[in-house]
């Protein structure tokens, strides 16, 4: 009987295969990390938009808790304004609008006296959706 010396094709060919599944399965590890990560970036960016309008409001505190200045809707559009209330909520929804996709906000009060920030952007390219139907929200109710 002779001895084999050496790999068999077969033996290399399943080598082949399992290290190509091993690599195929960290590809896509690898990019659901991506997706993941770009949706944690835009949740902590709205986290911190949301912060900036309370604390321009809580240093505008007066015209804050006695004005409807600083109630906004999504669909309104505010003007720059003169006074620091409309200049507060231009200065945000700008910086929402650059820095989030499709980023919009509305501000508003509740009977309370609580100021309920909230902010949506379009998170499809982590959801792995059509553009533009994959809305995020992200609320914040806090007393100022």
């Amino acid at each position: 009987m002779r001895r084999q010396q050496g790999f068999s094709m077969l033996e290399v060919l399943i080598t082949m295969i399992v290290i190509s599944v091993g690599l195929l399965g960290i590809a896509g590890l690898i990019m659901t990390n991506l997706k993941t990560n770009h949706s944690a970036y835009g949740r902590g960016q709205a986290t911190i938009l949301a912060n900036d309008i309370i604390d321009r409001m809580r240093a505008n505190r007066a015209v804050a808790q006695t004005t409807t200045n600083y109630v906004v809707k999504f669909t309104d559009v505010p003007a720059e304004g003169t006074t620091v209330a409309e200049g507060d909520v231009f200065a945000w929804r700008t910086a929402l609008a650059n820095t989030l996709k499709d980023g919009k906000g509305s501000i508003d009060f509740t009977p309370a006296g609580n100021v309920v920030v909230t902010i949506q952007w379009d998170d499809a390219r982590a959801n792995g959706v059509a553009l533009g139907t994959a809305n995020q929200k992200f609320v914040q109710e806090t007393r100022l």
